[in-house]
């Protein structure tokens, strides 16, 4: 009986083929691009509610401001700065603090605040970033570089 040798194949692949590695690269692409523009959405809305809640604390600050001085302040300090008592009444001291710092827009490059009153009511407008319905404050529609779309007004 005549004994052969069987043959062996040995095979030496031992990394990816070229077209392994584009379809890899592709689909990382593509997951990319869906997660770049899915956390954009986020951004937006993030920023939306900061203003949102600047805006209550800007309102809440007036509110007891009033409550001391019986009227609203007739503009809004710089941002940034304090909103204090003027003094008159007694009640409305001037070492009195109502907002510790006014606060800025999260974009203040194209975007601001924008406060309107007459003494006995109050207006402060923003621009928000996934839309609305333009609103005007003190008959302005313009919210630094942005149109005004969400208001705030005195109970």
């Amino acid at each position: 009986m005549k004994i052969g040798k069987k043959l062996q194949i040995i095979n030496d692949r031992n990394g990816f083929t070229l077209i392994e590695l584009l379809v890899v690269i592709s689909i990382l692409g593509i997951l990319l691009a869906i997660s770049i523009f899915g956390m954009q959405g986020a951004r937006q809305a993030s920023r939306d509610g900061k203003r949102k809640a600047d805006l209550e604390q800007m309102r809440s600050g007036l509110e007891i401001y009033r409550a001391d001085c019986n009227i609203y302040p007739n503009a809004m300090p710089a941002t940034g700065a304090q909103l204090k008592g003027s003094g008159t009444p007694s009640t409305c001291a001037v070492a009195n603090v109502y907002i510790s710092s006014v606060p800025a827009d999260p974009v203040p490059s194209t975007h601001s605040y924008t406060y309107s009153s007459n003494g006995s009511t109050y207006e402060i407008c923003a621009s928000m970033e996934q839309g609305g319905t333009t609103v005007t404050c003190g008959g302005s529609s313009s919210c630094g570089g942005s149109t005004c779309n969400y208001k705030v007004v005195s109970p």
